[in-house]
């Protein structure tokens, strides 16, 4: 059975507080509203992650319990990984290869440049940056994500807020 990774970008966060630490952030009012936006159009086709993995920042955080909540996961059983919030693309794409083999569908949330560099290694059209609250979907044809570097790989979407704006 194949495999799916959603790559999460957190969403828009706040710059208001000068005195927080980065890691501290908030996600800003758009930011909700623009994660439960997404978060819909991924129930209404069909996503259903079996394992939320997000980085210890607040806005990756919120990003993760927003999402999950529209889904149905639960914000207790979501996953931190602080070392997300530090790795490059590598550290990323280790850590997917590293996923429980009995978890179909896995979702990590973190961020840039991280993220845009590792949806940039299945995309064939390149992306400058994966936008705040940017889905990179993509299937893998193997039961084993040990298997991510050798396995067949298709990207089902990319979606963004601003493609869901009516």
């Amino acid at each position: 059975m194949a495999k799916k990774l959603l790559l999460v970008r957190h969403g828009k966060s706040s710059w208001k507080h000068p005195g927080l630490a980065d890691h501290e952030r908030p996600l800003l009012k758009t930011g909700i509203e623009r994660t439960a936006r997404v978060g819909k159009f991924l129930l209404d086709n069909g996503i259903k992650p079996g394992l939320i993995v997000s980085s210890h920042a607040v806005r990756a955080f919120e990003t993760a319990r927003i999402l999950g909540g529209v889904l149905g996961y639960p914000a207790h059983d979501i996953l931190i990984e602080s070392n997300i919030y530090y790795y490059g693309s590598d550290g990323l794409f280790d850590l997917a290869m590293a996923l429980p083999n009995d978890k179909e569908v896995a979702m990590l949330v973190g961020h840039n440049p991280a993220m845009t560099q590792l949806a940039n290694i299945f995309l064939e059209q390149k992306l400058d940056y994966l936008p705040t609250t940017g889905v990179v979907c993509v299937s893998i044809g193997t039961d084993k994500w040990e298997e991510l570097p050798m396995a067949d790989r298709q990207v089902d979407f990319l979606i963004t807020p601003k493609m869901l704006e009516t």
